[in-house]
């Protein structure tokens, strides 16, 4: 008798521990941790995000070891082109037959928009480190989209409320015609309502657009005096190119909402002196900024833009909460990101909300004139720290159902 008990409790123990180990190997599905970048890899917005945001996660992906949970990481990335249909399609093909378990950058909003949609479906991880649109956390929120390295209400939110205290009341808004440049828009009419200024107008540009004159003419007409640009990029470069050529500049002040180290770069400190903006990274405000910096710069020969520091940051917290989720389920690893404070050398104070929004501190930079710049990309001087919870929409006032039914 006893020996068939003790016979019995060893069967028992054997196929529970089986049990456990499937369970575990379970836990990271296919035996891999699947990343895929999705980003402009050609267009104008490539400079910016496309084969740096590549290397910048491959670099999180070899300073984590590797693996995770004892499994391989492994690296993918496409062209959306811009496209929301292109970028759909490679996100539907990653989700549901090459076992991506995260999306990455999705540096357009409208490709963002999709790409959301599909992770709501389908309970996958989304980290847009991208895309500008405060949509993607509002109407477009889902529980496993997170929204990190800044968004239109963030950027526009600084610029409006800098501008406003040197007693310029009246806007224009020059946008792109899509979804950011919607977004922006309302953002900044939003805010100089509270602010007590007011829009004089507004129009639209197609999205890389050859030739910026008829939009800066409607601009000087309207006698406003800021002429905001809703853009990004190329985009914004050329805009503030054509207005300096036109002389608007001396007497109109040109505010870009959305500008990046990249672009300050392309147009010259001659040209961009004085500008002031904000952003979610720099990287010679801290030392473990420069640190990162140099070892990105020895590999693309530039200094990283926001959204390829916020991708190498993205990577490196996913990663995190995979191995302490104990699975790489988009779920499971989306409550444990919620769940985690974040502070690295792109991000300080950091936490992600329910609705997907990651608040962190932002920067109010200005350009430096060109004999204040003492080496190669020497370009802001960081005026004030704005803090993640004065920068970005506060929760009393998201759209986001996820919210409304916490």
């Amino acid at each position: 008798m006893d020996t068939s008990s003790n016979r019995w409790v060893a069967a028992s123990l054997a196929v529970g521990l089986a049990l456990c180990g499937a369970a575990h190997a379970a836990g990271v599905s296919d035996d891999v941790v699947r990343i895929g970048v999705l980003s402009d890899m050609s267009g104008l917005y490539a400079d910016t995000s496309g084969k740096g945001s590549v290397e910048a996660a491959r670099m999180a992906i070899q300073d984590f070891g590797g693996t995770v949970l004892g499994k391989k990481i492994d690296l993918v990335w496409a062209d959306h082109q811009n496209k929301a249909d292109i970028g759909a399609s490679h996100a539907r093909n990653w989700f549901d037959r090459e076992g991506v378990d995260l999306i990455l950058n999705l540096n357009n909003s409208s490709v963002a928009v999709a790409v959301n949609n599909l992770a709501r479906e389908r309970n996958k991880m989304v980290i847009n480190t991208g895309g500008a649109s405060d949509i993607l956390t509002n109407e477009h929120c889902a529980t496993t989209a997170i929204h990190y390295t800044y968004d239109s209400y963030a950027m526009g939110n600084s610029a409006v409320h800098g501008i406003l205290a040197q007693g310029k009341k009246e806007w224009f808004i020059i946008g792109v015609d899509y979804a950011f440049g919607k977004a922006m828009t309302a953002n900044l009419t939003d805010f100089l309502a509270e602010g007590g200024g007011r829009i004089v107008g507004s129009t639209y540009h197609p999205l890389n657009a050859s030739d910026f004159s008829s939009f800066l003419l409607q601009a000087q007409a309207s006698k406003a005096s800021v002429i905001a640009l809703a853009n990004a990029t190329s985009d914004t470069v050329n805009t503030i190119k054509a207005a300096n050529e036109f002389g608007i500049t001396k007497k109109q002040t040109v505010v870009p909402t959305l500008m990046f180290i990249n672009d300050v770069h392309a147009l010259g400190l001659k040209q961009g002196q004085g500008m002031v903006f904000a952003t979610a990274f720099y990287w010679d405000r801290t030392p473990e900024s420069r640190t990162w910096a140099r070892r990105y710069f020895e590999k693309m020969k530039k200094m990283p833009s926001m959204v390829q520091a916020g991708d190498y940051s993205a990577v490196t917290q996913y990663l995190k909460a995979v191995q302490a989720a104990g699975s790489d389920d988009g779920l499971a690893v989306a409550k444990q990101l919620k769940s985690m404070p974040i502070n690295d050398f792109f991000a300080q104070n950091g936490k992600v909300r329910e609705d997907g929004r990651m608040v962190h501190d932002m920067y109010l930079v200005e350009v430096k004139k060109p004999d204040e710049s003492k080496y190669p990309w020497d370009y802001y001087k960081v005026l004030s720290t704005v803090p993640g919870d004065k920068a970005f929409r506060p929760l009393s006032k998201s759209t986001c159902k996820l919210v409304k039914a916490s």
